[in-house]
């Protein structure tokens, strides 16, 4: 969920997930000097340049190249590639987009690059590869498929895709840090191609000998979890539901969910309605209707769910420093239940939660049927 800080309860409804977050800073008394030198002696000078946030798990940052260019063979380019702003349209949240036959085409389109791209950056993850190298693929990939990297310039964010490993809940910046052999990863990759975007994440382990089983755990049932949300997905039945499934799921097994981020409607806009809640609500954001398009992306934690955004005011880690994972689809309500735009195809690597799964055993197709 590329959305720019939390939801919180003071705002309203027809804002939430489209925040971008501004910080409150404490105005100066009057007459109060101002910057480094305000304070007494040189020891106030030192503290005023030592940084005094506190990372709270085994992340911490490094160093980043720049964005990386865009060709002009890319066939569109989405409103915000130059400007970082993009369209917003204006809608209460139960108004939802029904995507045209045309539409679900592009979007067709859209979601199988999205697969190849985030599949092609999945084969890469190994120890000693770093995120910054996987940003590489992940731009590659993407352009030379004629599409643009979604995530890049989007309110600003300097990378085409997220990479967020251990406590990193989301909107992990690639760097220069190279994957060790106990991590998990979260790869989260959009992609724009003739108006429309794709989305789609998956979780990866770097190592299986060196993940312990905790580790993988946590990822079984943030996976089963997933695919037991999908499956409910069904022409009339409430958006809203899709929390609740979600939440009882993973409490009873001893994990939560996060509540700071939810999926959400994509289209031509990479964020509109419906939001999607992973955890119980009664939010009155609609009903699904057939050729509606969204996300659903559940962020489940071994601890608590809370999170603190770094002074990057994008990566968001859970408060305590336990791990997290998440996984993510581009879903289309069909008559008979919903299909996957960003679905596993031929060659996609078979990971060990979908052998082991007890919801569904093998790559999840859809629920069409069922």
């Amino acid at each position: 969920p590329l959305t720019r800080g939390p939801l919180t309860s003071s705002m309203t409804r027809q804002d939430r997930c489209s925040l971008v977050l501004l910080h409150n800073k404490k105005k100066p008394s009057k007459g109060a000097k101002k910057g480094p030198q305000a304070g007494k002696g040189f020891g106030a000078v030192l503290k005023s340049l030592t940084p005094t946030f506190k990372y709270t798990g085994t992340i911490t940052p490094h160093s980043q190249s720049p964005p990386r260019p865009i060709p002009s063979t890319v066939l569109s380019l989405p409103s915000y590639h130059k400007t970082s702003i993009p369209h917003q349209p204006s809608q209460l949240p139960w108004q939802i987009e029904k995507k045209s036959e045309e539409d679900i085409a592009k979007m067709k389109k859209a979601g199988r690059i999205a697969r190849e791209v985030l599949d092609a950056a999945g084969r890469a993850v190994r120890p000693g590869i770093t995120t910054d190298e996987i940003d590489a693929i992940v731009h590659s990939e993407t352009i030379s498929r004629n599409a643009y990297p979604s995530p890049l310039n989007y309110h600003g964010y300097p990378k085409s895709c997220c990479t967020s490993i251990n406590e990193i809940i989301c909107h992990g910046i690639p760097d220069s840090r190279p994957l060790q052999p106990e991590d998990i990863l979260n790869i989260d990759v959009t992609c724009y191609y003739d108006g429309f975007h794709g989305d789609c994440s998956e979780m990866f382990i770097v190592d299986k000998d060196k993940v312990d089983e905790k580790g993988k755990e946590l990822c079984q049932v943030t996976y089963d979890c997933w695919v037991l949300a999908m499956e409910y997905v069904k022409p009339g039945r409430k958006y809203q539901d899709i929390g609740a499934i979600i939440e009882d799921y993973v409490t009873s097994r001893g994990y939560t969910t996060v509540r700071s981020f939810c999926g959400h409607g994509i289209g031509s806009t990479f964020h509109t309605t419906p939001n999607i809640l992973h955890y119980r609500n009664s939010e009155p954001n609609g009903v699904m209707e057939i050729g509606h398009t969204f996300t659903i992306e559940p962020m489940i934690c071994e601890g608590t769910s809370k999170h603190v955004t770094w002074p990057d005011d994008w990566t968001a880690a859970t408060q305590d420093g336990k791990r997290t994972a998440q996984f993510e689809h581009t879903l289309l309500v069909t008559e008979g239940g919903c299909v996957p735009l960003t679905g596993k195809v031929e060659g996609s690597m078979k990971q060990e939660w979908e052998e082991k799964s007890e919801i569904h055993k093998g790559f999840w197709e859809g629920s069409v049927g069922k």
